[in-house]
C-alpha cells in the first residue's frame, strides 16, 4: 500500500462521513483523520476504478488504522444511494469530468476485484447481486449468493474495518479449524492481506476474509431470546451447544498448540488478583457496587487457593450466544476476531478455556432476561430496542446446567471448576455492570441480578441461581 495524489482529496470527502458509520471508533469526540496509504485493486470488467483508502484515527483512547474502501464512478451511475461525494478532475489529478465517490463495500466492482486479488481456493459467488449486512459495528459483511442453482455456494466477505499488523485470529483460527477437520466453523474460502507504512517501517495483516454462508441459519442470541419469549426450553440446544464448544477447545488446542506455562506460576493467584483489579475499576466506575466487597473477597480467596487451574490455551475469547449460528440443525462458531481495536497479541493470548464457558452463561441470563420483550430493530441495521422483561429464572438456571452438562459431557461438575466459572463469570458480570450503566441504564438489572447470584454462600452451585 502507497500514497497516491488522489488520496488527499479522497480523506477530503470522508470526514464527516466516516463519523456517522456504525464501525467508527472516535464517535463524540474531536478525532483527527489522515491517510497513510492506500491499495488499487484492479476490477476484471472495469466498471470503475477501486482503491482502499487507509485512514489514522487519533482521538482520545483510539489511535486505529481504518480501511476505507472506494469505487470512483463515471457520474449518474446507479450507485447514488451508496455515493459519498463527488470530486472534479483536478481534485483527482485525473482528466476528464466529475468522478462519483462510492462506498465500495457493497459495490460488485470492489467485491470482483478483491475476490481477483485475494489468496485462497475462492468462491463462485455472483458480486452483482451482493448485499451488506447492517447490524455489524464494528466492520462489514457483504453476502455474496452463490453462482449455483438456487444460490448454492453463497459466501460472506467480512470487511476488517480496524487493522492490526499481524495474521488476524479471524481468518488463521477459522482455517486452522476446518483443516483440522472441526466441521462447526464457517470455511474460509479466500482472504486478503496486504502491507502498509506504520511510522517509518512497514507491518503487514489481513484486510478480510470471505467464509461459506450458512444458508437459513439463526443467530444463536435471537434464537434463544425468541425461545424464552415462548416459555419454550432451550436446555436440549444448550446441551448440544455445550458440547460443540468443548469439541472447539479440542480441536483448538490440537490446531494451534501453545507453549507450556512456565513452572512455578502462580496461575490460581493471578486468576485471583485478576478478579480484584476487575472489582477495583467497576466500583471506581459504579461506586454502589462497594456493597459487594466482602463477597468478591471471599471468593478471590476462594480462587486463589484453587490447586491446580486447567493450562492455559487458545480459545474464542469473546463468546457468546451472538458468536453462533444454529444452521443445518447444527451450531456453528464464528468471529473470532475478538476486540478489533485491541493488538493482535492480546486477542491471541492464551487463556483458560473455561472463560469461553462463562462468556455462553452470562450470555443465557441475557437471553431470560431480554426474551419476549418485543425486540424491534433486530437485522435491520438500527440499534437494538429491547426492554429486559422479569427474567424467567427457571429457563435460565435449566439452560445454563444443560450448557455446562454438555460441556463436561454429563461428568460432575467439580468444586475448583465451580469456583473458577463463578470466578470467570463475576469478572464479566462486573464488566457489563459498568457497560450498561454508561450505555443502557435500564439493562443494569441484568448483571446486578448476576452478582446477587454469584456472591452468596460458596457451596451454591454455579448452575442454581440465587432466589
Amino acid at each position: 500500500m502507497t500514497s497516491e495524489t488522489r488520496d488527499g482529496a479522497l480523506l477530503g470527502l470522508l470526514g464527516e462521513w466516516l463519523r456517522g458509520r456504525r464501525w467508527f471508533p472516535a464517535k463524540g469526540v474531536a478525532a483527527e483523520l489522515t491517510c497513510v496509504g492506500g491499495l488499487t485493486l484492479i476490477d476484471p470488467l472495469d466498471e470503475a476504478d477501486v482503491r482502499i483508502v487507509l485512514v489514522r484515527t487519533v482521538a482520545p483512547g483510539v489511535d486505529a488504522v481504518l480501511q476505507v474502501p472506494l469505487t470512483l464512478r463515471a457520474p449518474g451511475s446507479d450507485h447514488a444511494e451508496r455515493t459519498i461525494g463527488v470530486l472534479a478532475a483536478d481534485e483527482l489529478a485525473v482528466t476528464g469530468g466529475r468522478t462519483d465517490v462510492v462506498d465500495g463495500a457493497g459495490d460488485p466492482a470492489f467485491l470482483r476485484a478483491w475476490l481477483a486479488a485475494a489468496q485462497g481456493p475462492g468462491a463462485d459467488v455472483d458480486p452483482a447481486r451482493a448485499r451488506v449486512l447492517t447490524g455489524e459495528q464494528s466492520n462489514t459483511s457483504v453476502l455474496l449468493p452463490g453462482s449455483g442453482q438456487a444460490g448454492s455456494g453463497s459466501a460472506i466477505i467480512k470487511v476488517f474495518r480496524a487493522l492490526a499488523p499481524g495474521a488476524n485470529p479471524d481468518v488463521d483460527v477459522p482455517r486452522a479449524l476446518a483443516d483440522a477437520g472441526w466441521e462447526n466453523v464457517p470455511r474460509p474460502l479466500a482472504w486478503l492481506e496486504a502491507t502498509w507504512p506504520s511510522g517509518t517501517s512497514t507491518v503487514t495483516g489481513h484486510l478480510g476474509v470471505a467464509s461459506a454462508f450458512v444458508p437459513g441459519a439463526r443467530d444463536g442470541f435471537e434464537l434463544a431470546c425468541a425461545m424464552a419469549g415462548r416459555g419454550e426450553p432451550f436446555a436440549d440446544l444448550a446441551r448440544e451447544l455445550g458440547g460443540v464448544v468443548a469439541g472447539m477447545h479440542v480441536a483448538l488446542g490440537r490446531a494451534l498448540p501453545v507453549a507450556p506455562a512456565e513452572p512455578g506460576v502462580d496461575r490460581a493467584g493471578e486468576l485471583a488478583g485478576a478478579l480484584r483489579q476487575r472489582f477495583g475499576w467497576a466500583v471506581a466506575a459504579l461506586p454502589e457496587l462497594e456493597r459487594y466487597a466482602d463477597g468478591v473477597a471471599v471468593l478471590a480467596a476462594g480462587t486463589q487457593a484453587v490447586r491446580e487451574p486447567p493450562a492455559p490455551q487458545r480459545v474464542h475469547g469473546d463468546l457468546h450466544l451472538g458468536q453462533v449460528l444454529r444452521g443445518h440443525d447444527r451450531w456453528y462458531v464464528l468471529d473470532f476476531e475478538g476486540e478489533p481495536l485491541a493488538p493482535i497479541a492480546a486477542r491471541t493470548r492464551p487463556d483458560l478455556a473455561l472463560r469461553d464457558v462463562a462468556g455462553m452463561l452470562r450470555s443465557i441470563d441475557y437471553a431470560a432476561a431480554v426474551g419476549g420483550a418485543g425486540g424491534s430493530g433486530a437485522g435491520d441495521g438500527t440499534e437494538r430496542t429491547w426492554t429486559p422483561a422479569e427474567p424467567d429464572v427457571a429457563w435460565a438456571e435449566h439452560g445454563r446446567a444443560a450448557l455446562l452438562d454438555g460441556y463436561l459431557h454429563g461428568a460432575q461438575v467439580d468444586g475448583d471448576t465451580v469456583i473458577l466459572l463463578r470466578a470467570l463469570e463475576l469478572d464479566k458480570a462486573l464488566y457489563e455492570a459498568v457497560y450498561e450503566a454508561r450505555n443502557r441504564p435500564h439493562w443494569l438489572g441484568i448483571p446486578l441480578a448476576a452478582l446477587d447470584r454469584l456472591l452468596p454462600q460458596p457451596s451454591n452451585p454455579i448452575t442454581e441461581p440465587r432466589p
